[in-house]
């Protein structure tokens, strides 16, 4: 694939920014951001916002402002507290939970620890048999009752922790271990864990247990709370009116030494960073918007609310959208999530940065990336699924949009998450002692997030790359052609064609690789020639957009990409027809359901022909 064409980008300034950040200041950071727990809501998070805000403005921005917001949040009940028992039959308590998490050593004496509970659950006290459901995942549910027989309306389920999001695990789902249950044995190896428990599924408990029920007590309450974002902004001496955003939450559930603090810190080095180019007397042709959102942990909530607020601003004059949760959730490798019109500029963005991994000196993070992560000839990006703050900039309003941060081996570490993930023990120790001693992947995902920052905000044309868009959707149009033809009786019988879907594919390529040989023809003195191809670009994403939004989760917008609605952490490609044709054999209306799958082929090749006559020159 041809390179694109000389940016204009100041490399000397790129990399002495790049030089700039230090693993030291960021390990100061974190542990200067974690010695208290903030929770969304409370005195401590405004305390923490509002110090943000005073060292961002100290570090050279133009403006700094806090954006309140009046949301919805939930606590649980100090006097009243929330836990699981099992009950006798006469409803004796014989065995509760633990009321509260015991805090590790040197956190003995922090006030306001939040027990740990579940946000928005209803109140009650419910009881019933107890039942095992493996993960709680669909499959899960499907297995019980379609194979085994076992139907848990009105019972009380355990699941496993892992798989797919804890928030799309099933409703009345409670997240602790299997006792000794009784009923039948799991239906396979799979449904076992590692636990000296039988791991049968119930419904109840076995033996001399049998009369006894599981009762939860959940007496947490909601409230109508003030929330506050940080905003930043480094005003761009060019293009002011274009943005280019870098988020990342502030709010934890306890001291959150990984969740969100490592993402935090780093997002602190690289305002800093900036604010040392400004200071010597340069400025980004572009905008750049920093942000440290609110009640993240809550549902996205300070975020979404500030893209709400500034939605036809951002429509008009957002570039890109970067992420900055966790940096770390291992030490093995780095990790990136983004649209394919990102992948050019993360490949050789990496390719300037040497890598921290041990055995690599000397050599690039995209070369230990690379060895680590295959796929192909080139390292393996994710797709953009949800649960974070990208949600609304992406799925939402259609801006570029991507994360980076290092993970770990996801072949041997098959645990979900990381272990101590939103509990009283995320602590800057586990950091500084086990994830990352020398911080020096932090700096790695630093020099990434802050890269791609530079690069979107400083190149005189913007290093999007749509013939890597159409590399993708010809892949996931083929994906959705296999899925297809696991049906060869009813895609003959309701006249299923993907044509239409493969031709607009088809088009999108070749008014790609057009619009990419007229860029690098491109007169770069023609300022108002670029801005226009600049614009193609930048609105690109926003051409995937459809105002009436998938089916049954209107919220998202996206036709190419959107959380898996089973998993949220997921992303799914050509999500309205990989939903339609989701346990399609099942549905009892099969004429209707494949009327549906039709639909929604229609609406993805509308989209993406739409999408290539966005990258035409003339009409």
């Amino acid at each position: 694939m041809d390179p694109l064409p000389a940016t204009g980008s100041n490399e000397k300034m790129k990399k002495t920014f790049l030089m700039e950040m230090k693993a030291e200041n960021i390990q100061q950071f974190l542990y200067n951001f974690t010695r208290r727990p903030h929770l969304a809501g409370t005195e401590e998070n405004l305390r923490l916002a509002e110090q943000i805000q005073a060292q961002w403005k100290e570090f050279g921005l133009d403006s700094v402002h806090l954006a309140p917001y009046e949301v919805l949040l939930s606590y649980p009940n100090e006097t009243n507290p929330n836990y699981i028992s099992i009950v006798d039959e006469q409803g004796r308590e014989i065995f509760s939970t633990s009321l509260f998490e015991p805090p590790p050593p040197g956190y003995e004496d922090i006030a306001d620890i939040v027990p740990p509970y579940s946000a928005f659950s209803a109140q009650g006290t419910p009881e019933g048999e107890l039942v095992y459901v493996n993960y709680g995942r669909i499959e899960d549910f499907f297995k019980l009752e379609r194979e085994m027989g076992i139907n848990c309306s009105g019972k009380i389920v355990i699941a496993r922790y892992g798989k797919i999001f804890r928030g799309n695990k099933g409703p009345s789902c409670s997240l602790f271990s299997n006792r000794e249950m009784g009923g039948p044995a799991p239906p396979d190896d799979s449904w076992k864990g590692n636990l000296s428990v039988p791991y049968n599924v119930g419904p109840g408990f076995g033996g001399s247990s049998s009369g006894r029920k599981v009762k939860m007590h959940i007496h947490s309450f909601n409230k109508v709370t003030r929330i506050y974002n940080v905003i930043g902004t480094l005003q761009g001496a060019v293009e002011p009116d274009r943005y280019v955003i870098l988020g990342g939450h502030r709010d934890s559930w306890v001291f959150g030494g990984i969740d969100p603090q490592s993402g935090a810190a780093v997002v602190h080095e690289i305002v800093r960073s900036f604010g040392k180019l400004k200071q010597n007397g340069w400025r980004p042709r572009r905008t750049i918007i920093f942000a440290s959102w609110d009640a993240e942990e809550f549902g996205l909530l300070g975020s979404t609310e500030w893209a709400e607020e500034n939605v036809k601003l951002l429509q008009e004059r957002a570039v890109a959208y970067i992420n900055a949760d966790s940096s770390v959730e291992g030490n093995y490798t780095l990790r990136i999530d983004c649209t394919p019109l990102m992948y050019s500029l993360v490949y050789n963005l990496t390719k300037e940065i040497p890598s921290p991994d041990e055995g690599f000196e000397g050599r690039s993070l995209y070369e230990s990336w690379l060895k680590k992560n295959p796929w192909k000839d080139v390292p393996w990006i994710n797709k953009l699924g949800s649960g974070n703050d990208f949600e609304v900039f992406f799925q939402r309003l259609g801006i570029a949009s991507g994360r980076a941060r290092y993970t770990k081996n996801w072949k041997v570490d098959k645990f979900s998450s990381y272990p101590v993930y939103h509990s009283v023990y995320e602590t800057y120790e586990i950091v500084e002692r086990f994830y990352d001693p020398t911080f020096k992947n932090h700096r790695a995902v630093a020099q990434v997030r802050g890269g791609l920052v530079f690069e979107l905000a400083d190149s005189l044309l913007l290093p999007f790359d749509c013939r890597d868009y159409a590399e993708a959707l010809d892949s996931y149009a083929h994906v959705i052609d296999n899925m297809t033809q696991k049906y060869p009786t009813e895609v003959t019988a309701y006249s299923i064609s993907l044509d239409p879907l493969l031709s607009a594919v088809k088009n999108f390529s070749e008014a790609a690789t057009d619009f990419h040989r007229r860029l690098q023809q491109l007169n770069t003195g023609n300022l108002l020639a670029v801005r226009s191809r600049n614009d193609q670009l930048m609105f690109l994403e926003r051409a995937f957009i459809d105002p009436l939004g998938l089916p049954g989760t209107p919220f998202y917008r996206h036709i190419i990409f959107a959380p898996n609605r089973y998993n949220k952490y997921a992303g799914v490609s050509f999500p309205g027809i990989y939903d339609a044709l989701f346990d399609i054999g099942s549905q009892a209306e099969q004429r209707k359901a494949w009327e549906e799958v039709k639909r929604q082929i229609s609406i993805a090749a509308y989209t993406v022909q739409a999408a290539a006559g966005t990258l035409r020159e003339l009409l």
